[in-house]
């Protein structure tokens, strides 16, 4: 029995090994030149397609979640003492940019050959996670690290909040990639001296007041999301924007009712932003729970923020097709743009409950 096992195997590695060698010997100089310049352009063109579409295949994954307080850990050179208020929070900013930068495929969304230009759902990922970036290094820049309203800002986060503002899909002169990466690392310079105790300069401020700033951004953010996921069917909304307040005026008049539904060429562009959106302030609020931990604890609002960061985690729930599925709200088939809509949702709604608990004495 083993001896015709180890027989077959043998003919299978010799019958793979003449196979690589006639597929090499194609390739040839005097193979291209026997075959003639059509054949040979042929060939080329064929295996150019067949690499941009295994790179294509490669690159198009997400990257996975990372353990905010060991990479903090890992940053401080094991230090736990150095992991002083506010560190754990500006290195998961640091870490988020890196991923959106160094992970498999590299940074897309400026990509101007194949096969990142013919990709959308990592780039639309990509932006997903830039925004809420963004949103952060702005309330590490204005709130966090300042003690009033007229007190003066960090000098290396003054910056780096303007970097990750650059434009998202430069190709070069200069390329967005060394915008962003030169915003990461003012962000490093900054949790440096946040953990050199002699300089006393340097600050992060976890107080209930700032976090609360904060969450109302982040509020707005997941709102937007929410929404546009669930006009993946069509709705007919009421037009809430006064907020049905008489004495309340806008620029231009709009119907009372209107309808709004996601183009289908655009499902899964939503789908893949929000999904960036989502990890990223996942991450984020993991770092909130360390550096607020006082704060929290005070207000009894930590299981509130759990509760959040939980339903953040369930929208990285893998997907089993291999395209965006759009059903009809109470369909045959699956609609993940209402299903993560949903868990969206949740952690919006849970994020209004917890701002009101920073609120109360």
């Amino acid at each position: 029995m083993f001896d015709s096992v180890k027989f077959r195997v043998e003919q299978l590695w010799q019958n793979l090994s003449e196979n690589i060698r006639r597929l090499i010997s194609l390739y040839r100089p005097n193979t291209m030149a026997e075959k003639g310049i059509v054949w040979s352009s042929g060939l080329i063109i064929v295996t150019l397609i067949l690499v941009i579409v295994l790179l294509g295949f490669l690159w198009n994954k997400e990257p996975d979640p990372f353990n905010v307080r060991q990479v903090a850990l890992e940053r401080a050179d094991g230090n736990a003492d150095a992991l002083v208020t506010g560190y754990i929070f500006t290195s998961t900013l640091e870490k988020i940019g890196e991923t959106l930068l160094d992970k498999r495929g590299g940074y897309l969304s400026n990509d101007r050959l194949p096969p990142g230009v013919l990709m959308d759902n990592v780039p639309n990922w990509e932006f997903g996670v830039l925004v809420i970036l963004r949103d952060a290094s702005s309330a590490l820049r204005n709130h966090f690290s300042r003690s009033q309203t007229q007190s003066t800002e960090d000098p290396d986060l003054g910056e780096a909040e303007p970097k990750f503002n650059f434009n998202n899909n430069n190709w070069i002169l200069p390329p967005t990639e060394s915008i962003y990466r030169d915003g990461i690392g003012l962000l490093a310079v900054y949790r440096m001296r946040l953990a050199d105790k002699s300089r006393q300069d340097t600050q992060f401020y976890a107080r209930a007041d700032n976090l609360r700033q904060y969450l109302e951004i982040v509020e707005k953010r997941l709102g937007s999301l929410s929404q546009r996921l669930s006009a993946s069917v069509g709705q007919v909304r009421l037009n809430t924007d006064l907020a049905g307040d008489p004495e309340a005026r806008q620029a231009t008049r709009t119907p009372g009712t209107i309808v709004v539904k996601t183009s289908w060429n655009e499902l899964d562009d939503v789908f893949y932003e929000a999904r960036g959106a989502t990890w990223a302030l996942m991450h984020i609020l993991i770092a909130i729970e360390h550096d607020f931990a006082d704060v929290l604890g005070k207000k009894n609002a930590v299981v509130s923020l759990r509760q959040i960061i939980r339903e953040l985690e369930a929208t990285q729930q893998y997907t089993l097709s291999p395209v965006i599925l759009n059903g009809s709200g109470f369909g045959i088939f699956a609609n993940y743009s209402l299903t993560l809509a949903n868990y969206v949702a949740r952690a919006d709604a849970a994020i209004i409950d917890l701002r009101e608990l920073l609120a109360r004495g």
